[in-house]
């Protein structure tokens, strides 16, 4: 298949900026396998799902986005993408003039930041002692998101569960739980640390040409049976268990269609930018034809879109 049989017309607008007031305020756009649609308010889920178990994803997103300074003045925005030994992190750089390797960077009255080397489109950084992200770290948004990250963010880009450190962006399907409707399902937990894999652009238009970064995953409590994924980065860490036994490890699951699924039967999840891997995990899993259907309507209804957007549940 190729890229472009995964795309469709958003309309701007429809690109949420803001969470709601509530974290279940949002919508919930039910698929059924018959190409059937519903429209429903998100703590019905908890009527689709019951008797259901439940996997939900609980990385805790770092807040890894950074501004650093020049020697010059300049400001450098910086992504932490991954850890590597030491103070030594991959990062994605944006600044208005071009870098330098050997440049330094500065992070704080006490911390610095040299460009140790580039590996493709990241930055090797290195610190000259450890970064303070609790005090001088943002959430970091996506980038179509156009505006700067406010305090509300560091609670609201962060699920409820979130309970071990290590994403760069969020799992996005958990963020419309709350602990009352957690009360009342059936879950259990998978950590899949969320890195560039899950949202890299497909920059090919062959699939078979894309190769999917590696990220971390845990499985605590593999599933007897089919379950109900929270989430695509849940899937692919479930998915990865079941094509490998491996409860734990680093994964490169790029799962589109066609594909048999071995662990999950159902998904709650956002809605997904065209073109994208995730969209192309729904689709895998729901039909093509049947997902971009589901999403045309949902353009007509007017839903939100992408990580403070509203939601879908695919049965």
């Amino acid at each position: 298949m190729k890229v472009s049989d995964f795309d469709y017309s958003l309309p701007r607008e429809l690109i949420a900026q803001e969470p709601l007031p509530r974290r279940d305020g949002s919508r919930l756009l039910v698929l059924h396998r018959d190409g059937r649609v519903e429209h429903r308010s998100f703590p019905d889920v908890a009527d689709f799902l019951r008797g259901e178990t439940v996997y939900l994803n609980d990385t805790r997103v770092l807040p890894a986005r950074l501004f650093l300074h020049r020697e010059t003045g300049g400001r450098v925005e910086a992504l932490l993408v991954r850890r590597l030994e030491g103070l030594r992190w991959h990062a994605l750089l944006d600044s208005s003039r071009r870098l330098k390797e050997g440049e330094r960077l500065r992070v704080d009255d006490r911390t610095w930041a040299s460009l140790a080397g580039r590996e493709g489109d990241r930055w090797v950084l290195e610190f000259t002692g450890e970064p303070d992200l609790g005090r001088l770290g943002r959430a970091p948004l996506p980038p179509y998101i156009h505006r700067d990250p406010d305090a509300s963010d560091a609670e609201r880009y962060q699920t409820v569960y979130a309970a071990r450190d290590g994403s760069i962006a969020a799992p996005t399907a958990g963020l419309h739980f709350t602990p009352e409707l957690l009360a009342r399902l059936s879950v259990r937990r998978v950590t899949l640390h969320v890195g560039l894999g899950t949202f890299k652009p497909v920059r090919c238009e062959e699939l078979r040409e894309h190769k999917m970064e590696a990220e971390y995953y845990e499985i605590p409590e593999p599933p007897a049976g089919k379950v109900v994924a929270v989430g695509t980065t849940t899937v692919r860490a479930l998915e990865s268990w079941a094509a490998t036994g491996k409860a734990s490890g680093w994964t490169e699951a790029f799962i589109h269609p066609p594909y048999e699924f071995r662990a999950v039967k159902s998904l709650v999840t956002n809605f997904h930018v065209p073109r994208s891997t995730l969209l192309m995990l729904v689709c895998a899993l729901a039909g093509r034809e049947r997902v971009l259907a589901a999403y045309e309507e949902a353009v007509r209804e007017r839903y939100r879109f992408f990580s403070y957007g509203d939601a879908m549940l695919v049965l």
